[in-house]
């Protein structure tokens, strides 16, 4: 075991806290379940096929948003959201790099 639990974290796990709490939520992995390959959604149209209402699924993008799970861009009024798949593999890569380390 290692004894030096007050270590600063390896700058590529910086990311994980925000992915996985972001993650940790049902609803948020609910609307990610519903994207399709390559999709791109609003607001209008989770809200529509959720349980929620339009506000707290906004609320619920704003957080995958800032975690950079989804990124999004406004288009007129409205604004369209994706899977950041790139940056997820990046996070999740490192976390399954550390876990092959110790394995």
């Amino acid at each position: 075991m290692k004894t030096n639990y007050t270590r600063t974290l390896p700058d590529a796990w910086k990311p994980m806290s925000r992915v996985f709490t972001a993650l940790g939520d049902e609803h948020r992995q609910r609307i990610l379940l519903l994207f399709d390959q390559g999709e791109r959604l609003n607001v209008g149209q989770i809200a529509e096929v959720s349980t929620l209402s339009r506000s707290t699924v906004s609320h619920h993008l704003k957080i995958l948003r800032e975690a950079e799970v989804l990124a999004s861009e406004k288009i007129g009024k409205e604004v369209w959201y994706w899977i950041n798949c790139p940056y997820l593999e990046t996070v999740l890569t490192n976390v399954l790099d550390y876990i092959r380390l110790i394995k």
